[in-house]
């Protein structure tokens, strides 16, 4: 089977304790509880994005040893805005690696097919809080986007999108991730990043074809979302 959550925002490693806020009262124990009730180690999860909050790459250890070691299943990450330990892709599969966490790995201009699915995806961007628009990260996303849809069509299967921001929140709209979705006829397109009240304004269902889903670990009440 397939499943997928966003921002666990583990804090093992460091001082940033995520149960001051409202709703995420022992929330590990619930995200394990949860997690290991349904899924197996034959299992995957796409995690989307801020995983951690290590600065660096050594900071993240306990983190991704709970990943690893804690949660059933095989588990595909993609960056987060929070991830900023994620380092080059050589660095931290090397690091995984020597660490000998064998069940994670890295979805980064790259895609992996399960059960039938091709998991292409990407950090994406959205403008918040009324900032200007960045035309240069606004391009390197879509063009990872892009990168990540092309291998998952040498692949086969159907091409489901995976993505840390909201591709569209409000009257907010990242249109080049759209164009994409639907220059690749992708159906079915998985976010996060939301959270509190930000949760309510999210997109669940169709736009345009295309199916949006939030799934933040307090959005989807730290339970792993079935993807297939």
């Amino acid at each position: 089977m397939l499943y997928t959550i966003g921002d666990l925002h583990l804090s093992l490693g460091c001082d940033k304790p995520m149960d001051i806020f409202s709703g995420w009262t022992n929330y590990l124990e619930r995200l394990q509880k949860n997690w290991n009730s349904k899924i197996t180690d034959d299992d995957t999860v796409v995690l989307l994005g801020d995983h951690s909050w290590a600065l660096k790459l050594e900071d993240s250890r306990n983190d991704l040893e709970f990943i690893d070691n804690k949660l059933n299943g095989k588990k595909i990450l993609i960056k987060g805005n929070h991830d900023l330990w994620w380092s080059t892709t050589k660095k931290i599969t090397d690091f995984v690696s020597d660490n000998g966490f064998s069940t994670i790995s890295f979805l980064f201009n790259n895609a992996y097919l399960t059960e039938g699915i091709s998991i292409c995806g990407t950090r994406g961007w959205i403008r918040e809080n009324g900032e200007p628009a960045d035309k240069k990260v606004l391009n390197r996303e879509a063009g990872r986007l892009e990168a990540s849809l092309q291998a998952g069509v040498k692949l086969g299967g159907e091409l489901v999108a995976f993505i840390h921001y909201p591709p569209i929140y409000g009257t907010e709209e990242n249109a080049q991730i759209i164009e994409l979705l639907h220059k690749y006829n992708v159906k079915r397109c998985y976010y996060a990043h939301l959270h509190g009240n930000s949760v309510k304004g999210a997109l669940n269902g169709e736009r345009m074809g295309v199916y949006y889903k939030l799934v933040s670990a307090d959005g989807v009440g730290f339970d792993p979302v079935k993807i297939n």
